[in-house]
């Protein structure tokens, strides 16, 4: 199955699509030393291609991360990318708009961050918080909302026409899961500064986050750009898996390096 991640976790889309059938844990290597060596080989080769698409200039990945708090979204840029340079690689964090991005679609904010020809942007949570928090928390109506999918896949097309291919991992953890490590948080100080109280009342409402992500993908899961719902209750695991569809994302994009023309017996260096 290590060569068949992308198929195997990739959700339909559509009202069949069932959440709850879904694991948060899958036991695919002997042990966290084999999950990291796959890693560190697919990470390898990401370098090599994401050097090569930078090069190229002409097409751009964006990668949208989903996922509860604790679901590892930081982690998982990590170990796609421990290997490769920054050159081309951006992450894009989105929190609570600003007062000037509320005076905007609530696309704007998004496009205005989205790769350009020969990058690679991460989103650490995305426009999909518009159909998910912005839904369960009931900041617009549930007419809005329902507007709000087809727009986001109306969007998600119109990159994917102009260059742009786009790879979107709902991290899936459990409810205990996420406890353990929200506690975690607590526990150490190196981490204490990651806690946010306000998560323990999305928490609260873990059921209707639950139903807004299964809409979400059922809505949202296309064929230009479909969800992959990807166990993360073992971050190790997690990683291999994403990293690895990320690596074989970009060996379909397939980029190469231009040829400038250039010769090595047309110039001379002293």
């Amino acid at each position: 199955m290590l060569d068949d991640f992308s198929t195997r976790f990739k959700a339909e889309g559509g009202t069949g699509f069932d959440l709850s059938k879904c694991p948060t844990k899958v036991k695919i290597f002997d042990d966290k030393a084999g999950a990291r060596a796959h890693i560190k080989a697919a990470a390898k080769e990401v370098s090599e291609l994401a050097h090569r698409l930078y090069g190229e200039a002409d097409r751009s990945l964006l990668i949208v991360l989903q996922g509860m708090d604790t679901s590892g979204k930081d982690g998982t840029t990590s170990a796609i990318f421990h290997r490769t340079p920054p050159l081309n690689v951006n992450v894009a964090s989105f929190k609570s708009p600003t007062k000037n991005e509320l005076a905007q679609d609530y696309l704007w904010r998004i496009h205005n961050v989205c790769p350009k020809k020969g990058n690679i942007t991460v989103f650490n949570r995305s426009h999909y918080e518009d159909v998910l928090v912005v839904k369960v928390r009931g900041f617009v109506s549930p007419e809005a909302v329902e507007q709000r999918y087809e727009q986001i896949n109306n969007f998600e097309k119109h990159l994917t026409q102009n260059g742009t291919t786009v790879l979107k991992f709902m991290l899936h953890i459990s409810r205990e899961t996420q406890g353990e490590r929200l506690a975690d948080r607590l526990i150490k100080p190196n981490k204490r500064w990651k806690f946010n109280p306000g998560d323990l009342e999305d928490r609260k409402l873990w059921p209707d986050f639950m139903s807004a992500y299964e809409t979400m993908v059922q809505k949202t899961s296309t064929d230009h750009a479909p969800w992959h719902v990807i166990p993360s209750d073992n971050r190790a695991t997690r990683g291999a898996i994403i990293s690895t569809i990320v690596k074989e994302k970009l060996e379909g994009i397939n980029p190469q390096y231009p040829d400038p023309g250039y010769r090595p017996e047309d110039f001379v260096i002293d």
